[in-house]
């Protein structure tokens, strides 16, 4: 596909703030709440280490932060973001020169490598190749000639990486094994980190149908987008009951719905377009503090 931008010459540049709003940080609870979440699942059976906790979530944000510049990248060249109503894109506006926002993944997926190699081998060698496995994952999500994202899988990426490997991995690090416990923390965050990646491709059904970008929301239509995103965000509270079979302190968690219940208003009431974006912001802070009260909970 020839790219929409390849006769665009002049790049005026971006200022800090337009490059930091182009890594997206309304995203980064779901590099952060996976390693809050192993964390407390490896505490929870006396395995907590510090240090390595810390490399996780280095690998985490990194690993996010290139993927989010790299589809500004993908979907800038391929001209999905011409008519766009979220936060603002690097390439799509035309702001930056395409190769310089393709650089920013690339240096932050080499960062994400160097974390990941440092508390593989401190740990448990393979994986190495699981982390090689979740930046190839991050780049072909819209890179390539056949970007997964645009099949209707980035849901099911989003759960497996930034859910069961980010959270199981966490752990694993740490403890040296995977417990039911961290599997079920695992399944928790996952459902709600794409439940974050949904409500997005929810927001942007007219324009990805125009675009020929067929996401999950364009497969599922607006309705039973909406119905998934609920049960995906739910599910949590039921995680909780089943923790609170081993503790009574992680029913703490419950604490976190008023909160998710204001990210989720806006999406049953069947807010369009500009009037879903604030849920992202709010989907991703009620799984922050669910990770952090129910990691909390499982240390203590």
């Amino acid at each position: 596909m020839s790219s929409p931008l390849k006769d665009q010459h002049t790049y005026p540049g971006a200022t800090f703030a337009q490059w930091l709003e182009g890594a997206r940080p309304h995203t980064w609870a779901n590099a952060f709440a996976p390693v809050i979440a192993g964390t407390g699942a490896a505490a929870f059976h006396g395995g907590f280490s510090w240090w390595r906790a810390l490399l996780a979530a280095c690998v985490a944000w990194a690993l996010i932060i290139g993927v989010n510049f790299a589809n500004d990248y993908s979907d800038g060249i391929r001209g999905t973001d011409e008519d766009r109503t979220g936060p603002l894109r690097l390439t799509g506006s035309r702001l930056v020169e395409p190769k310089k926002v393709k650089y920013a993944a690339f240096a932050a997926f080499g960062v994400a490598a160097v974390a990941g190699i440092a508390v593989s081998l401190a740990s448990s060698w393979w994986l190495i190749l699981v982390g090689a496995a979740c930046i190839l994952g991050a780049w072909f999500y819209t890179g390539g000639e056949n970007p997964y994202g645009y099949r209707g899988l980035g849901e099911v990426a989003v759960f497996v990486f930034f859910g069961l490997v980010a959270v199981m991995g966490t752990q694993l690090t740490q403890l040296g094994r995977v417990t039911w416990v961290g599997l079920v923390t695992a399944v928790a965050v996952g459902a709600m980190s794409a439940g974050v990646n949904l409500v997005n491709n929810l927001r942007d059904i007219p324009t990805d149908r125009e675009s020929g970008k067929i996401t999950l929301a364009v497969r599922l239509g607006d309705k039973r987008t909406r119905n998934l995103y609920c049960v995906l965000v739910c599910l949590p509270f039921a995680v909780t009951a089943l923790l609170a079979t081993q503790t009574l302190w992680a029913l703490m968690a419950l604490v976190v719905a008023p909160l998710l219940w204001q990210a989720v208003r806006p999406v049953v009431s069947g807010a369009q377009g500009r009037a879903l974006i604030p849920v992202l912001g709010g989907t991703g802070r009620a799984m922050a503090l669910w990770s952090v009260v129910t990691a909390l909970a499982l240390a203590f």
